[in-house]
């Protein structure tokens, strides 16, 4: 049998007068207060201030972004100053809830390009190399307009009462709910965006809507929303319209204008990166083909490509594009980035730059210096793909087109060579020496064999 388990009675109960055992029982109905003392560890939180220093970095930013956006509205404001009727969207019906509004968190981290010194020799040289008959670069506007123009005299060679054929148009409804995302798009900061734009890229007819909103009057915010939109939910063929017939041209009027590129269109240019095809056909190759790119543009242009990851087929394909179009001066910095990239490229790339340079050859113009960067970019990164009679051919370049210091460079590069058919037809020292051993190994056990057949 175990032990039986004591009755562990606390010191006050002992201490208390013996009791009867109903009295015991009617006390232990009624609970009893205990005198214990609970000191709760709350503390009310002091008022927090901002930091002095904190708060008047905050009044300085929002002060320069207050003048940021008084310098804009004053270009588009007119001597008149005549009321326009305002248009109100109805913002349940509008605006997506479920989408987060674009604020600066998104670009916190994001690349911007340096302040860019223009060199005025350099801007000379790349002037002197621009074509004289540049192609006139079409806006959607004008596009539009073609096809209005045709569709109306395709029916009046068709129908013989042209009186009675109409054209045909949008809904009023329609065009006025385009009209008022126009102005939402005018004025767009930050925030959601209107539904309506956002169904724009699965329309049929989705550039004559984007006409209605008139692009031209885009904030740079909006355009940077709008270039999102489209580089997402668009084809690659699609992408490529938008990209040419709406951001360029807006890219290239704001740094006519401003000198500079608009920190939203920087990052709409790397948003358009999403669709490299259509970035390089929309974009690069249009702007290089006008023939009046000018050293501004492409170094800020350029910078985007530097500095994001690009395929390596568009790449191949971009730079075989360029060695073969008429040069300018923009040619070589795009070709230089590109060749700084270090991609492994088909043999066939590598030929159509060596003939780009080979061109130049009996060129009595006097280059500039990108064309010489270019040169020993592609020297330095590409001396072995090279083949020796391409070699030879520019070695004898050198001698017509020279610079005083980057010329020297190129030469040496080229001078220690290895070219790509020397690799396959010479055979170097050390695999000789192989091959004269495996040889001579292979004639002593011949011999061994003989000698041994003989003797049995």
């Amino acid at each position: 049998m175990g032990k039986a388990k004591k009755i562990k009675v606390s010191k006050s109960e002992m201490k208390q007068p013996k009791m009867a055992l109903g009295d015991q029982i009617e006390e232990g109905k009624i609970t009893k207060s205990k005198n214990r003392q609970k000191n709760r560890a709350r503390k009310e939180d002091d008022d927090k201030f901002v930091d002095p220093v904190l708060t008047k970095r905050i009044l300085s930013q929002a002060r320069q972004q207050q003048m940021e956006i008084e310098e804009e509205n004053a270009i588009g404001r007119t001597s008149q100053s005549v009321k326009k009727p305002v248009v109100k969207l109805n913002t349940n019906a509008e605006f997506t809830d479920t989408e987060e509004s674009s604020s600066e968190d998104e670009h916190d981290n994001v690349q911007y390009y340096k302040n860019i010194e223009i060199n005025e020799e350099d801007e000379r040289a790349i002037q002197m190399f621009m074509s004289k008959d540049p192609v006139p670069m079409k806006t959607l506007a004008d596009i539009i307009l073609e096809k209005l123009t045709e569709k109306k005299t395709e029916i009046e060679t068709q129908f013989s009462y042209v009186g009675s054929i109409q054209m045909q148009e949008l809904d009023p409804r329609v065009k006025a709910m385009y009209e008022g995302v126009r102005d939402v798009l005018t004025k767009y900061r930050s925030g959601k965006l209107p539904k309506a734009f956002k169904i724009v890229p699965s329309l049929r007819n989705w550039e004559q809507i984007l006409y209605i909103t008139e692009p031209t009057k885009w904030s740079a915010a909006a355009m940077y929303q709008a270039t999102r939109i489209f580089a997402s939910n668009l084809k690659e063929k699609m992408a490529q319209r938008f990209y040419n017939l709406i951001l360029l041209p807006r890219i290239r009027d704001d740094l006519a204008e401003y000198k500079r590129l608009n920190f939203h269109l920087y990052q709409a240019l790397r948003k358009a990166l999403f669709k490299p095809a259509g970035f390089m056909k929309g974009i690069l190759l249009p702007l290089l083909e006008s023939g009046t790119c000018t050293l501004r543009e492409a170094v800020i242009i350029g910078s985007v490509i530097a500095k994001n990851s690009i395929p390596i087929l568009h790449s191949s394909a971009t730079i075989l594009k360029i060695a073969e179009m008429d040069y300018t001066g923009a040619n070589s910095i795009f070709l230089r980035i590109f060749l700084d990239k270090k991609y492994a490229l088909p043999y066939r790339v590598i030929d159509a730059v060596v003939f780009h340079f080979l061109r130049f050859e009996r060129d009595s113009r006097e280059l500039p210096v990108l064309w010489h960067q270019a040169l020993l970019t592609f020297v330095q990164r590409y001396k072995s793909d090279i083949s020796s009679e391409q070699k030879e051919a520019l070695l004898r370049l050198l001698k017509k087109q020279f610079h005083h210091t980057i010329t020297a460079e190129v030469r040496r590069e080229l001078q220690h060579a290895k070219c790509r058919d020397a690799e396959i037809t010479e055979p170097t020292v050390e695999k000789s020496q192989q091959l004269f051993k495996i040889c001579f190994k292979i004639f002593v056990l011949s011999n061994l064999i003989l000698n041994n057949s003989a003797k049995t």
